[in-house]
């Protein structure tokens, strides 16, 4: 079987490739540039829980030493201080990263990676593909032909593979602009990150009427400034005016000392490709999506693109085509952007207009802030990570579901869980191997050995019911998880997306369940089945 070709070797790439290497799928990585990545100081991102666990799985390493956890958020407006949270172990705190950093920790990642190859200085320049698989070429010093099984287009806003394919791209253009700048110094709080909404002082060249700040390690802050409409140039000069500005409006009257060590201009568009998927083709984060107002992450995004896109890939690389599963991936991710994007744009004339609701509503104003709170801090219409409640690959009819904390399409909850060689690990850590997970709820097996109740109970007969599964699986046992009683069973993606919770040991419910999620009854069979009634009907 041809390995998967990946265009592009920024993090969505870079991930896409390390998960589906997870999986044991072997992978070309096309990378336009000489293979290595400039370091930006202001071009970062900032991830939350999932998007976090998912890299350090996926690379082995903690993300802690690269970024900057904030130890809490404020909102101010004028001089005054209306929303402050303190991030803890209920309410983790989002990592803040340099791009270059986390681009750097997947190259390494890749580099020890033997299912992985990566060409440098390869810029795709034409696609086709068949039945069997996909053909591609590149130009460039080593310009060669490459042959795959499907190529997935992760490169970038651009996207020659979306080009190549005639796939629109519509949207708008220029939704907001930001003055970014990238400086060493000392803030008046410490590790806090910063939203500061009509500073009372006066700026030079177009009013600057949103500030945030956002902490990076070593003393290292992200400024961005929201910009009017318009293409005003920005100046350096008048880039600097405005830093010293800020500072010294947030200092009191007196300009702390400070390094600049970056500065840029970031246009946000908001974007959404018709199709993610023709045929063995697919795309994936900017080269499928763009958003980004309102402190929104597209990269982060197309994370989660890369991480649902991996197991089905793997699971059609392994055992033949899964077009229903395949289709499920432009279907779930596609609709979990238009669903942020749309919460965006009906938000942003109530945030940005001069007038309308703001001027009749009492306290609209507070409300409004706390909207683009919500998107810094991924909560929200604007902020929560999608889910896919309304997945064609929900199952339906299930005598024996029953309700939890968390409900079908959503990400689980991280838990400790004992593994089936009788080890403690956390739920997530299990995920993204390609196996569905089965987690038994069962109170005090935490404080026994697992020999003494692995054949006692229920078990032996769920046990049976997973090894029945029309797909691997893997069976863990909890001592809880929230709104689940005892003898719960949770089925879980690989991506670590709820399935269903039923109540008790049911063969029948778990074995349609895991059908649904593989995209009903197998396409290979199917497409068999077809050609054998064609065939007799001649």
């Amino acid at each position: 079987m041809d390995p998967v070709i990946i265009t592009g070797a920024g993090p969505v790439g870079l991930t896409l490739a390390l998960a589906l290497a997870r999986q044991e799928v072997p992978c070309v990585v096309l990378d336009e540039s000489p293979g290595k990545d400039e370091p930006r100081p202001s071009r970062t991102v900032v991830l939350r829980e999932d998007t976090v666990a998912l890299v350090e799985r996926l690379t082995g390493t903690p993300l802690a030493g690269l970024g900057s956890r904030w130890a809490g958020w404020r909102s101010m407006r004028r001089k005054q201080v209306i929303r402050q949270v303190e991030f803890g172990e209920a309410d983790p705190a989002p990592l803040h990263i340099a791009q270059h950093e986390l681009t750097g920790l997947l190259r390494t990642a890749i580099a020890r990676e033997p299912l992985v190859e990566t060409a440098a200085d390869s810029r795709l320049d034409s696609v086709e593909q068949e039945t069997s698989g996909v053909t591609a070429h590149t130009r460039g010093p080593s310009g060669t032909w490459w042959r795959g099984s499907y190529l997935v287009g992760c490169d970038g806003s651009r996207s020659t593979v979306r080009k190549l394919q005639d796939i629109r791209f519509p949207g708008r253009t220029a939704v907001e602009r930001y003055a970014v700048a990238a400086l060493r110094t000392e803030l008046p709080w410490t590790d806090e990150a910063l939203l500061h909404r009509m500073p009372p002082w006066r700026t030079t060249g177009p009013s600057a009427g949103e500030i945030v700040a956002r902490p990076l390690p070593d003393g290292v802050w992200r400024l961005d400034w929201l910009l009017p409409p318009g293409k005003d140039l920005v100046t350096p000069e008048l880039l600097v005016n405005r830093v010293r500005e800020t500072l010294t409006g947030w200092a009191g009257g007196t300009t702390p000392s400070y390094e600049l060590l970056d500065t840029g201009v970031h246009t946000v568009h908001h974007r959404l490709a018709r199709r993610w998927r023709v045929g063995r083709v697919l795309l994936a984060g900017d080269a499928a999506h763009l958003l980004g107002t309102l402190g929104t992450q597209g990269l982060e995004e197309g994370l989660r693109d890369a991480d649902n896109l991996a197991w089905k890939l793997a699971l059609a690389w392994h055992h033949g085509p899964h077009e229903a599963l395949l289709d499920s991936y432009q279907e779930e991710r596609r609709t979990a952007i238009a669903t942020r994007l749309r919460a965006a744009d009906q938000v942003l004339p109530l945030l940005r207009g001069g007038g309308g609701l703001r001027s009749y509503v009492p306290g609209s104003t507070r409300g409004n802030d706390a909207l683009i709170a919500d998107g810094h801090l991924g909560r929200g219409a604007l902020g929560a990570p999608g889910t896919y409640a309304e997945s064609p690959l929900a199952p339906a009819g299930l005598t024996g579901e029953v309700a939890v904390g968390t409900p079908p399409g959503e990400p689980v909850t991280d838990v400790r869980v004992t593994a089936e060689d009788g080890t403690f690990v956390r739920l997530r850590d299990r995920l993204g191997l390609g196996a569905l997970l089965v987690l038994l709820i069962a109170p005090g097996t935490g404080v026994w050995d697992r020999k003494h109740w692995v054949t006692a109970g229920i078990m032996p007969r769920l046990a049976a019911a997973v090894t029945a599964l029309p797909c691997r699986a893997e069976l863990l046992v909890a001592e809880a998880y929230p709104g689940a009683a005892a003898h719960t069973v949770l089925l879980v993606r690989p991506d670590g997306h709820l399935v269903t919770a039923l109540s008790g040991v049911r063969p029948a419910d778990l074995y349609a369940a895991a059908e649904a999620v593989l995209g009903g009854a197998s396409t290979a069979a199917e497409e068999t089945a077809e050609a054998g009634a064609a065939a007799g009907s001649r």
